[in-house]
């Protein structure tokens, strides 16, 4: 097995085509992290609204019940 590159110098050049190889690779993981931070905004805002139809009917179920009792003498 043979060593592609004897250097960091020419690993970060690869043999002349630096600047199409690291563009592949920026052009690559930006989508990728774009994605990753889209999917965990949109996680925290469907957890978010969650949280807050829950409260809403917690605080429903609580006006139901005391209004049930304050009926019934």
């Amino acid at each position: 097995m043979n060593i592609a590159f004897t250097s960091w110098q020419d690993f970060f050049a690869m043999g002349g085509y630096a600047f199409y190889v690291w563009l592949a690779v920026v052009l690559t993981l930006l989508p990728l992290s774009a994605l990753v931070g889209q999917t965990l905004w949109h996680r925290r805002t469907l957890m978010n609204d969650i949280r807050r139809q829950q409260a809403r009917e917690q605080r429903k179920s609580t006006a139901r019940q005391s209004k049930a009792v304050e009926v019934t003498p």
